[in-house]
């Protein structure tokens, strides 16, 4: 055999390298996006359910000796007999029904909080006192579940459906779009659990964490690229911050906790202790990547300035630190994006806590998108795991638009040289 033809039959087994090679790369890819799209898929799936919801509707009767009111106004409304009210709609849908046990079971198919619906809405239109109204109220959560499986899942006894079925045909059951998903705090209900508390409470939580990670972060970057003299003080700090970005979040956590609120008291369960928790965990990447964005600005742009007379802070802060700024907001947004799907640091920091009113305040108790997951898939209630999948989406919208974002900024005001 002369040489050509080994030449020849080793390009061919090496082609044939390439060639498997590749497969194989291309099929890690095509089983990367099966995953994941498998897993949205599901997930979307399950989370359908959460964004409508039942109603009933109720003949409400609003006379002054049912609701035990002579006006209506702020100051009096809380004393009036709505539960009542509801009930006896409730009954008057089915004169028939005269058991104790019976009447338990047809008050069940309304949400316990259509008192307060019809409440709001006395208050809302005062004429109605002393009248009879026709008006929409939440179904119970095991009704909904019943009628969004088609009666495969919820508990719901023959003597309901039947109720239910009758309910139909009088076009006394409808779906909507279940708004209170995105304007109502949490609940130990599901239809009148809300997703609202927990996304205010994390945007609070991730301005406290830009403000002091982006000034301390870049500071720090600043310093250790340009100013900082080279010697063993200075490794010793980069070696661990490096180190930092590889400790685990609980970590972070246990530290808020022992430095923030035992030693300094900061109140726990607030956007306040989250976000300077957050901070220190983000601190590293933010540095990390601040550094090298200052690095990639070409040294002779500071050398210009600071030979026409500049001094160092000027040449930093008027020229080298403006190029550098797009990989600076690109690593910072990775890093807030990092942040906002934390779960176990605010754990140890008491965020896990069941909040209703949604925070006005850095200072108020709040808790976090992460967190009304875990807490809605750890609760009993079927109609939770639609809830559950609904929260997981809306936490991923928000990551995929923050990432977004890095990546437009980046190409927005990336420059070459």
């Amino acid at each position: 055999m002369n040489n050509t033809e080994q030449i020849k039959r080793s390009l061919k087994k090496r082609y044939a390298k390439e060639r498997r090679f590749r497969l194989y790369g291309l099929t890690a890819i095509v089983v990367s996006f099966l995953f994941l799209f498998t897993l949205l898929a599901d997930i979307t799936l399950k989370a359908i359910p959460a964004f409508t919801q039942a109603w009933v509707q109720l003949d409400v009767s609003f006379e002054s000796d049912t609701l035990g009111l002579d006006n209506v106004n702020e100051q009096t409304i809380n004393e009036g007999k709505f539960r009542k009210a509801v009930k006896s709609s409730t009954y008057n849908l089915f004169p028939d029904v005269s058991k104790r046990k019976q009447k338990k079971e047809l008050s069940a198919l309304v949400s316990g909080g259509a008192q307060y619906q019809i409440r709001d809405q006395l208050l809302d239109n005062p004429e109605w006192l002393g009248t009879t109204q026709t008006v929409w109220v939440k179904a119970d959560d095991q009704l909904d579940v019943w009628l969004e499986s088609d009666g495969e899942l919820g508990k719901i006894s023959e003597q309901q459906e039947q109720w239910i079925a009758a309910l139909q045909e009088q076009d006394r059951i409808k779906r909507s779009f279940n708004t209170t998903l995105f304007t109502a705090g949490d609940s130990r209900e599901p239809e009148q659990a809300g997703i609202l508390g927990a996304l205010v409470g994390s945007l609070l939580t991730l301005a406290v964490t830009l403000v002091l990670s982006i000034t301390v972060g870049v500071a720090t970057a600043i310093y250790l690229e340009i100013f900082a003299p080279q010697n063993r003080f200075t490794d010793f700090i980069e070696i661990n911050i490096n180190n930092l970005a590889a400790v685990p979040s609980i970590i972070f956590g246990l530290l808020g906790l022992a430095i923030f609120i035992s030693l300094f008291g900061v109140p726990r369960s607030t956007p306040l202790v989250g976000g300077l928790v957050l901070s220190l965990m983000t601190l590293p990447t933010i540095i990390v990547s601040s550094r090298a964005a200052l690095k990639s600005v070409p040294p002779s742009l500071m050398e210009a300035a600071l030979g026409l007379g500049a001094s160092k802070m000027q040449a930093v802060f008027q020229h080298a630190l403006p190029l550098a700024m797009p990989g600076i907001l690109t690593g910072a947004i990775i890093g807030m994006a990092q942040a906002l799907g934390e779960t176990a640091p605010l754990l140890m920091i008491g965020m896990v806590a069941f909040i209703v009113d949604v925070p006005s305040g850095v200072l108020d108790a709040a808790t976090v998108l992460p967190v009304q997951i875990y807490l809605w898939a750890d609760s009993p209630e079927r109609a939770f795991t639609a809830m559950t999948a609904a929260g997981i989406l809306i936490l991923l919208v928000f990551l995929v638009a923050m990432n977004s974002l890095a990546i437009v900024l980046r190409k927005r005001f990336e420059r070459r040289w």
